[in-house]
Formats: C-alpha cells, structure tokens, sequence
C-alpha cells in the first residue's frame, strides 16, 4: 500500500523542478521482501521513496537510477541471483529484475496513477523497454508476452475506514489508523470526540440522530467499524452500512450482543449471507478491555482482511 506515497514523493520532486527516476519491480525469482509491481521513486540528489528489499539493494538501484537519469535512459537492471553486480547479494537467494524510468516536467504519468488514487479507482502501470503507461482498471502482475518485452502490474485502491460510533475506542482506532497510514473518517454522537479529532485534522462527522444514515457511503475498499455502546445507536446505520459496497463491516460487543443486533437487523431485511459476514466480536483477539489495545486488534484485522480479499473475483 506504499505506491501513493512514492508517487506522492515524485510529484513533489518534479513540481519542484526536479528530474526523477520511477522505479519498478518487474519480476522476482526466488524469494523476495517484495512483489512485482512494487514502486521505488528517487531524486537527481539522491533522496528516495520506497523500497524493494529489507535495504540490501537501495543503495545499488539509487546508484542505476542517478546513472539512468544522467543518461536520460530507461533500462531494466537485474539484481541479486543472476547479476552483474556479483558484490550485491540478496540474502534469501532471489533475484530482481527492475525497471529505471527517468522522468521530468509536469510529470503526467505521475499525475495520472495520482489522478486515479484520488478517484479511488483502480488503475495499472505496464511497462516496457523504454517506457512505463497509465492505464484505467486493474490488471494482474504479469508479463505481456513469453519474451518479457514488457510487464503490467495492478494497483487497487487503499483502504478506507469509516469508524461509527463513541467513546475513547474511536479516538484511539482513528490515531491507530492516521499512523499506519490508512484513511479514516470518524462519525461520532460524541461531541468532544469531534472536537478533539478535529483539531487533530481527522475528518470527522457529528451526528445527531440514529437515522443520520446517507452520511456513510462506501466503495468496495471500505470497511465499516461501529464502536457503540449504547446500541440502539446501531440498527439504522447498520442497516444502510451493510448495503453499501464494503469488504469489511465490524462491531463492538459480545455474542450476546450481536444477537440482538442481528434478530433486528435481520428484521429490516438485511438477508442472512450479509449477516454471516459481519464481524463481531471484533478484532484479531476478542474481549479487549482498553482502547488502544481494541484499535489495534481492530485494525489489524481490517488490514488482514484487506490483503487476503480477491478484489478481482470479488468485483467479477
């Protein structure tokens, strides 16, 4: 999920006047720390984004890209088994193969995967000898044909999350989130939970009625979080969140609880499948009694959740 802040630091370099190089893992051999697809981004003074190993081939590919930009050309580069570079090894035996891209100006390749981040719309980057193209929709990582004269690589929207409800739970899962780096809006009936997070920059919502429901709309990156305990908070919010598109949707409270929840939910005819996919209790571990230690059991499933969806089988 680091390819926005890479593209984020290339767009600031080039709107800078700076030439930059966009790095690439085309394909891997062996083990790897990383995929295919994964972005690298470096500067004309040396300053980088990203990373393609546990650090024993950064300095290398900072090396290749400064050469690549001095000589404004593009190339693919094998690292670890296979190499030139005999004195770069890569502990786990694999190899690299990467692709250099110099680029400068108003940097529209960068601007256009950016353009579909904020759009949250998937997007894919393929590239060839001398070049790297933007395209719309998700592609899988793979080569464009059996001579590997070019690669496309895939990249979904980041997940979101929406977190419903009240209490020192929300405030701690929303500071949780904004460290990990994941997108988080609050909507909260708290109404020094809205303040405090406002001041914090989190985007935030109040709400005032339990009906308050077009608020919460969602895209099939989203996961919906609801921390109530006063659960007659839940019901109507519940209901519009389930029929949103989401690959998450998750609540605080015990067995019991949830029960109650899904008898009421079922009766404004949420059908049994979306129930049976509702998380409750909560989080990787169960009966959380402090805050911070519900944020991060929370937010560790949401993520986990997030990386073992099929997106593609999943959107059809």
């Amino acid at each position: 999920m680091d390819f926005e802040g890479v593209l984020q630091f290339l767009d600031r370099r080039l709107s800078g006047g700076e030439a930059c190089v966009l790095v690439t893992v085309c394909a891997v051999e062996g083990s790897s720390m990383r995929n295919p697809g994964t972005l690298m981004g470096v500067a004309s003074d040396g300053s980088f984004q990203g990373s393609l190993s546990g650090g024993c081939v950064e300095n290398a590919v900072v090396a290749e890209a400064l050469e690549a930009l001095a000589k404004n050309e593009p190339r693919v580069v094998r690292f670890g088994s296979g190499s030139p570079y005999l004195d770069i090894k890569l502990p786990c035996g694999g190899g690299l193969d990467v692709h250099f891209l110099p680029i400068s100006g108003p940097g529209s390749l960068v601007k256009a995967c950016l353009g579909s981040i904020a759009q949250r719309r998937p997007f894919s980057l393929t590239c060839f000898a001398g070049a790297v193209e933007h395209q719309g929709g998700w592609r899988s990582a793979k080569p464009l044909c059996d001579r590997n004269e070019g690669w496309s690589f895939g990249y979904w929207p980041a997940p979101q999350l929406k977190v419903i409800g009240h209490g020192a739970g929300v405030s701690a899962l929303a500071d949780l989130a904004n460290a990990f780096g994941v997108a988080v809006q609050i909507y909260t009936s708290d109404d020094r939970i809205h303040a405090s997070l406002t001041e914090k920059y989190v985007e935030t919502q109040l709400l005032r009625r339990t009906s308050q429901t077009e608020v919460l709309v969602g895209d099939p990156w989203t996961a919906f979080v609801f921390l109530f305990h006063d659960h007659d908070w839940e019901i109507d919010l519940m209901a519009h969140a389930l029929r949103e598109p989401h690959f998450y949707l998750g609540a605080m409270g015990g067995r019991k609880a949830h029960a109650m929840r899904s008898e009421a939910l079922s009766a404004r005819g949420i059908a049994q499948q979306e129930l049976d996919a509702f998380r409750a209790p909560i989080g990787v571990f169960h009966s959380s009694r402090d805050p911070q230690t519900l944020a991060l059991s929370t937010l560790a499933e949401v993520i986990r959740t997030y990386q073992e969806t099929d997106f593609e089988a999943a959107l059809g």
